[in-house]
């Protein structure tokens, strides 16, 4: 299964392999990203590693410095990004005793976005993951840096990540460019599916850059077919979302913004966002999202902020001008279904869903836009009545025709009714696709679950004590356990094989959650759980009705740092601990300043913390469990080995054999 699938061990002809102190490699500089060029970026193309180097000058413009970039693709593939800012810096780095810009392109983790203090280099910007241009540089055949700063011109050169022509400098005549960067890149194939960058992918790059920063002129050329392009955008996001929508607005646009004040408690100084709204009666959706220019295309917190609040303020003016008839009960899919918007957010330290920055993972997000968006929305439908009640109409339409589609199914699914667990708190919703069901271990948690959840959508059902280990009870046998009883009468399913027909048309719920504690014996639950639905329920496996939740197992609450408020940041466990508390020491904050908390179970998390750790959709982590890439019969003997009453022996052995692979938290 995707979630728990069995360790591999390499075997020489002679034997086991041998494992000593020779066999822990340490890699240096730049050799993990050329190790594992996937963990860094994306490799189908090097667009991702172009744009590395241009969102470096977008952030001197973000940061109020330069007003052009300009980028040509010459005829051998190289890329060059040229700005006008203010230039990398390249004195000797004070404890490094090294230019400065050689660091920049050869140091993992080493760059100005880490500071964050009042004043600092970059009080946003895209790049806090710190090995942005390093790993440009890791995956390139050559490359170049020419910089324009204190009156000189500096110049060096890089080869497969090391330095082949020293800084050197001369001095700028009058009539010299007198500041910026510009990097020239020669992507190495062999990392990549194809070494050209796509000009297509490259162009909405650029043309996003230019609508993200008004006034900033954004050119690219291309040598081999004489391509010329250039971008403006002196009307925003509002200029951009006009020119992409294709159906008639039920409302003019709505362009607004909002940042943090100095004063502001929960937030720091500056962090916020930029919007642009509008509505279509038919026709494709138009939706684009950024966080410090950044083109996040997997979405993210921030777009589920702006979803929640554009959702509540509509909700409220239609339920304050009587725009909402009897009966129907809206759901945010039902006011965001016609919505099309661009959202650029302001965030002082992102938390990015991996290194390619296509989701944003920051839960403070949430909170974050919505804090702006709703009140700003509910007043402007409420200074513009008629378009508010052209909106909301367009809402009502929207669950008209979600509800009739749900009586359709229900009709089709008879009459017959269950009798539900007693101890089963269900949810009100009868969208079996949205439905969840958690199951949760111990009856504290459980009380934490039902005070935390979606009551909406959010059903909860405590197991107590250790569940049967079932790989090998017979199916008629199954329901002489409780535990087990329960969980198939709340899913609506009967246990079957993996052969034959099995009606899955009685499913009460589209994800099956298991939620147990973070450590030792919540994995046992988890596993005893996983061996249940691998073993009697493999039908809901396969069609993807399966999930793991993952609750943390830390707190870390660290004290307000310069501009940056207090906040709360949870681990998942040691090793995320260890990286975060790494991270926060990068950004200059002292370790007697994070109180860590452990927790010991479920139980243990208020209601609320539960709710936007674990079961909130828009900050949780929430894994699907598949069959994986191991074929059936492989799988299942893995399983009777790890699960079967008489493999004692085999268990002993294969524990000897791989103890040395993981880490046991004990």
């Amino acid at each position: 299964m995707g979630t728990a699938e069995p360790m591999s061990a390499t075997r020489s002809r002679g034997g086991p392999a041998q494992y000593g102190e020779a066999s822990i490699r340490v890699l240096k500089g730049l050799e993990p990203v050329r190790q594992r060029p996937g963990m860094y970026t994306r490799t189908e193309s090097p667009l991702h590693i172009i744009q590395e180097v241009i969102d470096n000058s977008a952030d001197e413009i973000l940061a109020g410095f330069g007003s052009h970039i300009d980028v040509r693709v010459g005829a051998d593939g190289a890329v060059s990004v040229e700005d006008d800012g203010r230039g990398i810096p390249v004195g000797l780095h004070p404890e490094e005793k090294v230019p400065v810009v050689e660091i920049v392109f050869t140091r993992l983790h080493a760059g100005g976005k880490f500071d964050k203090r009042a004043g600092g280099a970059y009080s946003f910007s895209g790049g806090l993951h710190g090995v942005g241009v390093s790993v440009t540089n890791a995956l390139s055949k050559r490359l170049e840096v020419v910089v324009w700063r204190d009156r000189r011109e500096h110049r060096i050169a890089f080869a497969g990540g090391e330095v082949v022509e020293p800084l050197r400098s001369r001095a700028l005549a009058a009539t010299d460019k007198q500041s910026g960067t510009r990097v020239t890149v020669w992507p190495d194939g062999k990392y990549f599916d194809s070494a050209r960058v796509s000009v297509e992918e490259l162009e909405r790059v650029l043309r996003s850059k230019a609508m993200l920063m008004p006034g900033t002129q954004v050119s690219l050329r291309v040598a081999s077919s004489g391509l010329e392009r250039s971008w403006r955008f002196d009307g925003g996001l509002g200029e951009y979302l006009r020119g992409a929508l294709g159906g008639e607005l039920v409302a003019p646009i709505l362009e607004a913004e909002g940042y943090a004040p100095a004063d502001d408690a929960s937030f720091a100084e500056g962090e916020g966002a930029r919007w642009v709204l509008a509505w279509t009666d038919e026709g494709p959706v138009a939706r684009e999202s950024f966080v410090n220019l950044i083109p996040t295309t997997a979405g993210g917190t921030h777009e589920s902020g702006l979803r929640e609040g554009v959702f509540t303020a509509v909700r409220a003016f239609a339920e304050a001008h009587g725009a909402l008839p009897k009966g129907v009960r809206l759901l945010p899919e039902d006011v965001f279904a016609r919505v099309s918007f661009v959202l650029s957010a302001k965030v002082l330290d992102p938390q990015f869903q991996g290194q390619v920055k296509e989701r944003l993972n920051s839960r403070d997000a949430v909170r974050l836009i919505v804090s702006f968006v709703r009140p700003q929305l509910e007043f402007w439908l409420n200074q513009h009545p008629e378009h508010g009640r052209r909106i909301a109409e367009l809402a009502v339409q929207q669950a008209q025709a979600r509800t009739r589609a749900l009586q359709k199914i229900e009709k089709r699914k008879g009459s017959a009714v269950a009798v539900l667990p007693g101890k089963l708190t269900d949810c009100e919703s009868t969208d079996i696709a949205r439905n969840e069901l958690f199951l949760v271990e111990g009856d504290s948690a459980g009380g934490s679950a039902k005070l935390g959840r979606d009551k909406e959508y959010q059903a909860i059902l405590p197991l107590r004590g250790k569940v049967l280990n079932t790989w090998e009870v017979e199916r008629d046998r199954l329901f002489g356990n409780a535990e087990v009883h329960d969980i198939a009468v709340a899913i609506g399913v009967d246990p079957h094989g993996t052969d034959g027909e099995v009606d899955l048309g009685g499913l009460r719920y589209g994800k099956i959650c298991i939620l147990a504690d973070a450590d030792v014996d919540g994995a046992h639950i988890q596993v005893l759980l996983l061996t249940l639905f691998f073993r009697h329920f493999p039908r809901l496996i396969e069609t993807g009705h399966v999930y793991v939740a993952r609750p943390p197992l830390f707190r870390l609450d660290v004290g307000p740092q310069g501009r940056r408020p207090a906040r709360r940041l949870y681990c998942l466990d040691e090793e995320e601990r260890v990286a975060t508390m790494a991270k926060l020491q990068d950004e200059g904050v002292r370790p007697e300043a994070v109180e860590i908390g452990r927790f010991k179970g479920l139980g243990e998390m208020t209601a609320q913390q539960l709710w936007e750790t674990t079961m909130n959709p828009d900050t949780r982590r929430l894994l699907p469990v598949s069959l994986g890439t191991l074929d059936q019969r492989a799988t299942v003997d893995t399983m009777t080995m790890l699960m079967g009453r008489g493999e004692a022996h085999s268990r002993k052995a294969w524990l000897e054999m791989h103890g040395n692979d993981v880490e046991a938290d004990v």
